[in-house]
Formats: C-alpha cells, structure tokens, sequence
C-alpha cells in the first residue's frame, strides 16, 4: 500500500502565503493609487511574513523586493504627474 507524502504544513506557513500574496496585491494598488498610504501597509505585512518563514519564505522575500520597487515607481509616478501621494 502506498501513501502519499505527509505533509507537516503548519497554519503559521499559511498565514505567510496569504499575507505575502496580500502585500503584493496591495503594493499593486498602491502603485496607481496614493502610493504613500498603502505601500507601508504592504510593506508591514511583507516584512510580517518574512518574519514567519516557512516554506513561502520566497513569496514573502519577493513580496519585500516588489513593495520596495513600487514604493519609488509609485512615489516617482504620483510627483511626476501631480497626483496626491497621501
């Protein structure tokens, strides 16, 4: 009889998929919409799922690294264009 493998996912990897996924999505907004509002919000939560770790410890580290390049293309793009950045 065969298994297939046993999964040891902890609830806690969980949470740090999601909350890397959010802060991507956020930083996603962020970048059309008042970049200076959501983008630390995003990044907040990206650095909360690098603190978590696991096995989504590269969606969250790609979550920082996305957070930080839409922070100064959306700061950059809202001075440019004389949109409100709060």
């Amino acid at each position: 009889m065969s298994t297939g493998p046993i999964s040891e996912d902890r609830p806690a990897d969980t949470i740090a998929g999601l909350l890397a996924a959010l802060s991507v999505l956020t930083s996603a907004i962020g970048l059309v919409y008042r970049p200076a509002r959501l983008i630390p919000f995003a990044l907040l939560l990206a650095l909360i799922a690098v603190g978590m770790g696991g096995r989504n410890a590269r969606l969250a580290a790609a979550a920082v690294a996305i957070g930080a390049v839409c922070f100064v293309v959306g700061m950059a793009v809202a001075v440019i264009t004389n949109h409100p950045v709060f």
